[in-house]
């Protein structure tokens, strides 16, 4: 299995489409809580460096207005978490987040872009970490979810062959924690005094499921098997590093495409402000994960 800078990298099982497909949402985009273990948080001073890092899931594609400088396929919103919470603090943000980055787009260069983690320094007092998604074509699978084999999907004036879902395989997940330690472990080498905090994807799935989130049965399992392991991967790695953990997935249980108050958009764009590409938080989810991290971290207003 090939390696870069220490990171393994996981061989592909049919997910060159999904990948592609992926970032092909993100570029659509450009045009269209529960802490390791009882230990209670320790504030975050205002002004303290804090940097973000992750994929579309921090980054935000399709709320809106995007931060200046962001390079056109990583659609860094305003209004995106990291944003939200670091103006809410008074925090000095560093935002890296990308969408389409995998653990390995975190850790290393990733095209034209540098590797993510290069801006945590000793200076960083908060470092925010959402991913691992692409890595196991979470997002690439629930789009194939929607369409049927043989027809094809558009994205970006671009588009690409229905195929069906491919389950992750074993190694995947098994390369994706080792992956995660090795980020937990450069952060805490990088920034002694930083505060790491991983924050777990939103549920998208529901229980029941309504005509923003139709599949068949088999793919619906399948998707809800990669975010429960997603998210058991994640926990065990902050228990395992010392981080903390955003339970997002727990909170956003009742707020699906399905629900009264959603906090994701299904496999529909949204053509509303606030909305966001298929199967990605929307303003309201951005906006509940920030005021669940601004709480864990200890502030009160």
């Amino acid at each position: 299995m090939p390696r870069r800078s220490g990171v393994i990298v996981a061989q592909a099982r049919g997910g060159v489409t999904l990948r592609k497909l992926a970032l092909a949402i993100m570029a659509f985009a450009t045009v269209s809580c529960v802490s390791v273990g009882d230990m209670p948080a320790s504030a975050v001073q205002p002004g303290s460096r804090y940097v973000a890092l992750g994929s579309s899931f921090a980054a935000g594609p399709g709320l809106g207005s995007y931060r200046p400088g962001t390079p056109p396929r990583c659609t860094r919103a305003l209004g995106n978490y990291p944003s939200l919470v670091s103006e809410r603090m008074n925090l000095v943000l560093d935002d890296r987040t990308c969408s389409g980055a995998t653990v390995a787009n975190i850790l290393g260069p990733w095209g034209e872009l540098p590797a993510q983690i290069d801006a945590v320094d000793g200076a960083t007092r908060l470092v925010t970490v959402t991913v691992g998604g692409n890595d196991l074509d979470y997002v690439g699978n629930l789009v194939m979810s929607g369409c049927e084999p043989g027809s094809s999907v558009s994205f970006a004036g671009r588009s690409f062959p229905c195929t069906k879902p491919v389950a992750p395989a074993e190694e995947t997940y098994a390369t994706l924690e080792r992956n995660l330690t090795k980020l937990a472990d450069e952060v805490a080498q990088r920034a002694p005094e930083a505060r790491l905090v991983f924050v777990q994807y939103l549920t998208l799935l529901p229980q029941e499921m309504c005509a923003q989130t139709q599949m068949s049965d088999a793919n619906a399992a399948l998707a809800q098997e990669t975010a429960t392991r997603l998210a058991a991967i994640t926990d065990r790695v902050a228990a395992a590093t010392g981080a903390t953990v955003i339970k997002a997935d727990k909170l956003s249980r009742d707020h699906t495409a399905c629900d009264a108050e959603p906090w994701s958009q299904g496999n529909v764009p949204s053509a509303l402000p606030g909305g966001a590409v298929p199967w990605h938080p929307n303003a309201a989810g951005h906006t509940a994960i920030a005021q669940a991290l601004a709480m864990k971290l200890g502030w009160t207003d």
